[in-house]
């Protein structure tokens, strides 16, 4: 199959937008540290609340500064009645939190923290430790086939009914559908200019289509939420996959290929591939094909313990289930509707893991910190390790992956960080959207030097003061891009351009090095490095 890759301009301009530390020793910094929050106020209080928080700590006899803080603390009272009056509870519950956090005061809201934590969760399915009972042939009632009619498509001058055919399962009596993203993805994306209209029908039904809307989706981890307006005739419950181990049996019912109420078996073949930038999902080797792609897979106690999909590139013939536990942290922001926007603190990192036989794991490695991210801002440093996460104990990556994907995104929240010297204290981090492309916006923010060292593994110091494009590696990540090109440190080399294909999902370096272990002979060579991994946080 012939491929075709998109490019936009090479160039090695790196950074154009570099930030620049500020002194607020300096009492014009401080004033116009206040001007640029009120501004930042103006569209987002908790930011601004933010700003103004790290200001009194940096700051802790300034005036205006407190009174800031006390200003954004009162407006943020004020949102959180009017989030709370227009039913929007998810955001409310957001605004809350971060006023708890930041040690504003609460008083003047009109709801307790517990009562509208209860109306963000009122239509999340809880957790179900009991044994089904219920025949498989009842379960199978509870899944859809999903259909979206994109009308007629035009090849060769002749028209074909243009569809997409995907599958789904009830999680709640009054019509919510889980599926999975790709299936719905034209009916969400701003781009997609032509016909599309969304039905569902019924393993009992499937002569009729059933008009279904689409509520939330993620398209990140790959979920959406459908509704549709009728009463379901099944609803699975909702299991806890931490449990599953290599070999466990488990079930996938779907319509593969269009063929309605199928139900396949098979085991966990892997609890842990790493196919998407927020975590791991499951292999699975009961039979899937196109059409599975959002149907359950269930556990031998009908209890559902993962979203399958199918169709994956490169992957062919190899079967995947996204675990239940994303699902339950997503619940809340898919119902409450629209995009599901993930959250980063602009930092790159990795497990920090104790040496010798008995080794554990301690916390997150804070590897590369962005100038003028929410971490830098909060005073997270390289070397630092993250232990902790709003009272929440981190020791590992996937731990802290999991911990963001249970909070929004435009909050505050406290952070444990334990330092080189083995000191620990607490920063305070806002959660800020995290980009398609985390890599290519540390390409823009950052020097060249600098960026190389989370994006392809190699940390630079300029080795010229004639030329910015000439290097010394200082030194090599891991099984990052570098160590699997074999290079070393120590190995001169001159960064000649930098591409990217034209979404900016991956970079390619040309570089011209001084290999040791190629006897430091002159190669000229290419490096691919994604923009997404799970090691941006």
């Amino acid at each position: 199959m012939l491929s075709l890759m998109v490019l936009s301009c090479g160039s090695v301009k790196g950074a154009t937008d570099v930030y620049v530390p500020v002194d607020y020793s300096q009492e014009a910094a401080v004033k116009s540290e206040l001007e640029l929050i009120a501004r930042i106020a103006e569209s987002n209080l908790v930011k601004a609340l933010w700003r103004t928080k790290l200001l009194c700590i940096r700051m802790p006899d300034s005036a205006e500064a407190k009174k800031a803080f006390e200003e954004y603390g009162a407006r943020c009272v004020d949102e959180i009645n009017s989030l709370v009056a227009e039913k929007d509870f998810v955001n409310a519950l957001r605004v809350y939190t971060s006023l708890q956090e930041c040690g504003s005061s609460l008083s003047g809201v009109g709801q307790t923290v517990q009562s509208i934590s209860d109306m963000v969760y009122k239509d999340v399915p809880k957790i179900s430790s009991d044994p089904s009972k219920v025949p498989v042939g009842e379960m199978i009632k509870g899944t859809v086939t999903v259909f979206v009619d994109k009308g007629i498509k035009i090849k060769r001058g002749v028209g074909y009914a243009d569809s997409v055919l995907g599958s789904g399962f009830f999680i709640s009596k009054n019509g919510y559908i889980v599926t999975n993203h790709h299936v719905i993805a034209d009916m969400v994306d701003k781009k997609y200019e032509g016909y599309s209209r969304l039905y569902i029908k019924l393993a009992e039904d499937p002569e009729t289509r059933i008009p279904a809307k689409v509520v939330g989706y993620d398209s990140i981890v790959d979920l959406a939420i459908l509704k549709a307006e009728i009463d379901a005739p099944y609803v699975f419950s909702l299991g806890s996959s931490r449990d599953l181990k290599v070999g466990d049996k488990v079930f996938a019912i779907g319509s593969p290929l269009g063929l309605e109420n199928t139900l396949t078996s098979g085991i966990i073949s892997s609890t842990d591939r790493r196919l998407f930038a927020s975590g791991t999902v499951f292999q699975i080797d009961a039979a899937v094909n196109s059409g599975n792609s959002g149907g359950p897979m269930i556990d031998e106690h009908g209890r559902v313990q993962g979203v399958v999909f199918a169709g994956v590139p490169m992957y062919q013939g190899l079967n995947f289930a996204i675990p239940v536990e994303y699902l339950r942290n997503e619940l809340p922001f898919l119902i409450s509707g629209g995009e599901r926007i993930h959250s980063w603190i602009s930092a790159f990192g990795k497990t920090r893991r104790l040496p010798g036989s008995g080794a554990k794991n301690t916390g997150v490695q804070v590897i590369y910190v962005l100038p003028g991210g929410s971490a830098d801002r909060a005073g997270i440093v390289e070397g630092d390790t993250i232990i902790g996460i709003s009272r929440t104990e981190i020791t590992s990556l996937e731990q802290l992956k999991n911990a963001f994907m249970q909070l929004p995104s435009d909050c505050v929240v406290p952070v444990k960080v334990q330092h080189a010297d083995e000191t620990v204290s607490e920063r305070f981090v806002y959660l800020d959207h995290r980009p398609k492309a985390p890599g290519y916006e540390i390409y823009k923010r950052d020097i060249m030097e600098n960026s190389m060292y989370p994006l392809t593994g190699m940390k630079l110091v300029n080795d010229s003061t004639l030329s910015k494009r000439k290097f010394q590696i200082t030194e090599i990540l891991k099984n990052s891009t570098a160590d699997e090109t074999g290079f070393s440190v120590h190995d001169p080399v001159e960064i000649l351009n930098v591409d990217f294909t034209q979404e900016k999902e991956v970079m390619f370096v040309t570089l011209a090095a001084k290999k040791r272990k190629n006897g430091f002979l002159d190669v000229t060579m290419r490096l691919t490095a994604p923009m997404d991994s799970p090691n941006f946080f």
